[in-house]
């Protein structure tokens, strides 16, 4: 009996340490997935932007308007480069590995479960 009490407390802050982390990692996940989208429709409008330069660039003639709009073009470009590399971090792939992290903890969590409801029974049994 008294083993199967401290089976219990065990298993009770296991439970609360897997939940804790559920939360942390849902948290986490639905950060990831806020900010891959709002990277996205930042390079999306950054894309466009390069275009558009792109286009007055090819009409101008040479001189320092066309040199600004090639400058301009430069530092569109640097923001494209960086807005990819967070989206590494933030991205579909960060988001798969943590929606898989949180289905990991699911799993244990109900492994947990399935101990306690085991140890419950056998504790009635004695």
């Amino acid at each position: 009996m008294a083993d199967c009490n401290a089976l219990l407390n065990w298993a009770g802050k296991e439970k609360a340490d897997l939940n804790f982390k559920r939360l942390s990692d849902e948290r986490l996940t639905s950060r990831i997935a806020e900010t891959s989208q709002e990277l996205d429709a930042e390079l999306q409008g950054v894309l466009a932007e390069i275009s558009a330069t792109e286009t007055i660039i090819n009409i101008l003639p040479d001189g320092p308007s066309k040199d600004d709009a090639i400058n301009k073009k430069t530092r569109l470009e640097y923001k494209k480069f960086l807005l990819e590399n967070r989206r590494e971090s933030y991205g579909t792939v960060a988001l798969l590995e943590k929606q898989m992290d949180l289905a990991r903890v699911q799993v244990e969590i109900n492994e947990v479960d399935a101990f306690i409801s085991a140890i419950e029974e056998r504790k009635a049994a004695l």
